[in-house]
């Protein structure tokens, strides 16, 4: 029974991170210059979503809002190498508030540093190697804007989620976590 009570649980908690994703993804995002990127606080909510319920539910959000925030954007069509980096970067969120244990006993100031600075390794990886990557060899965009673009989320993801990110932990566990 017990295991039915967390799996119902994880369910509606991918159902409400996927539409707060989308909507935040979406609708309260700002666009950074002439680039196609935007400032979002999406991803400082996929780092509580992640510390609540682990890094599948983390990859469904993150995979599932990009794709449906992009076909709601783009005609129906999403810009897949975006969409699969993002997904990845929501697993990679959730291995490491797991692996932190960020929301188990005290948040102290050590978990919150250790967890900035691999959020700041995840979007290196995702936004600087995989969606750059994938840019060039599926849509044959040039390295240097895929490059250019992806360094841009790196800064804006690491201080969205160090600033906002870090704050949600903060308060959820405060007022949720004994």
């Amino acid at each position: 029974m017990k295991h039915n009570i967390i799996a119902a649980h994880k369910v509606i908690g991918t159902i409400v991170g996927i539409i707060i994703f989308i909507v935040l993804f979406k609708y309260l995002a700002v666009q950074i210059g002439d680039t196609s990127d935007n400032v979002t606080l999406a991803h400082a909510w996929l780092s509580l979503i992640t510390a609540i319920f682990g890094p599948v539910v983390g990859a469904v959000t993150a995979f599932i809002g990009h794709a449906t925030s992009d076909a709601l954007t783009n005609n129906g069509t999403a810009w897949w190498t975006w969409v699969i980096a993002d997904g990845l970067f929501g697993l990679f969120i959730g291995l490491i508030t797991k692996r932190l244990g960020v929301l188990i006993g005290k948040l102290t100031t050590r978990k919150l540093v250790l967890f900035n600075i691999w959020q700041l390794v995840a979007n290196l990886v995702v936004w600087l190697i995989v969606a750059p990557l994938g840019d060039y060899w599926v849509y044959n965009l040039s390295l240097g804007v895929a490059f250019k673009e992806g360094l841009i989320l790196v800064v804006v993801n690491f201080l969205t989620i160090a600033i906002v990110g870090t704050g949600l932990l903060k308060i959820y566990q405060h007022y949720f976590v004994e």
